[in-house]
């Protein structure tokens, strides 16, 4: 069964996948224009980016936000070690398993994290047997995972991972807003409670959230580009991701879980 170590990027064992395989839009998160399956022109032939310590002063913070998940590392290998450049053959199938693997790690993401969450426990046995189904989607190798849809599977852990959620924000003190899906771009949030609110798929981009108290706030696929967080509390914060933080601005008074770090640009 995959660990947290399976679920973080590893550079190193990859060959630049997702400079690779996704396509970008010129926009405030890349400075280009770039087709699915095109390789960046940052991308050196040793899979490294040429300007990784600029991405953001030249206009690619999307790349620094971006997470895989681990799904990189496991492409190489489900391809025993094969890359796309080397074996341009298998460019296409090595593409589409990335994405699948990348959804199914990103679901065994949330799933240990509904895990850990105490107020869950009763959805334990099921968790566990999410986790474990998706696991062995992830072990299916490469036509199994490169004929996936995944859609399915998705949408019943999802379900499942409301249900964590709910559980947990009913013991928050807050009044548990429903926001979901919100449109909330730079609004100013400081007035409002957001303990317990259901944000999950907000848009908050721009959002001023400083000083927020977010505890046990569901932040699942929140989007918290430029966003505020400067002295906002998310220790309690369900489903929060690094990525996001690393979308979104804050500062020293910014306190965050123990599993997540202080993205560096932040004052």
């Amino acid at each position: 069964m995959a660990d947290a170590t399976d679920l973080r990027p590893d550079c190193e064992r990859c060959c630049g996948l997702c400079c690779v395989a996704p396509a970008f839009l010129v926009s405030a998160d890349f400075a280009i224009k770039k087709a699915e399956g095109q390789p960046c022109p940052n991308l050196q032939p040793d899979f490294r980016c040429a300007i990784h310590p600029r991405l953001r002063v030249l206009g690619f913070p999307g790349c620094v936000a971006y997470d895989c998940f681990g799904a990189g590392q496991v492409t190489q290998e489900v391809f025993a070690g094969s890359d796309w450049q080397a074996n341009p053959e298998i460019a296409s199938r090595m593409f589409a398993v990335f994405f699948v693997v990348r959804q199914l790690h990103e679901l065994l993401w949330y799933l240990t994290e509904a895990l850990a969450i105490p107020a869950a426990r009763p959805l334990a046995a099921r968790l566990r047997a999410a986790i474990a189904e998706t696991d062995d989607l992830v072990r299916g190798g490469a036509e199994v995972l490169g004929a996936l849809d995944p859609a399915d599977h998705r949408s019943r852990v999802n379900e499942l991972l409301r249900q964590a959620s709910a559980l947990a924000r009913a013991s928050s003190r807050g009044p548990s807003l429903d926001k979901r899906g919100a449109d909330l771009v730079g609004w100013d949030l400081r007035p409002i409670d957001l303990r317990g609110a259901d944000l999950r798929g907000a848009l908050l981009v721009g959002a001023d959230l400083r000083g927020a108290n977010l505890a046990l706030a569901d932040l699942t696929g929140t989007d918290l580009r430029g966003a505020d967080l400067a002295g906002a509390d998310l220790r309690n914060a369900l489903f929060l991701m690094q990525s996001q933080l690393e979308s979104a601005r804050g500062n020293r008074a910014t306190t965050l879980p123990a599993t997540l770090s202080r993205p560096a640009h932040w004052t």
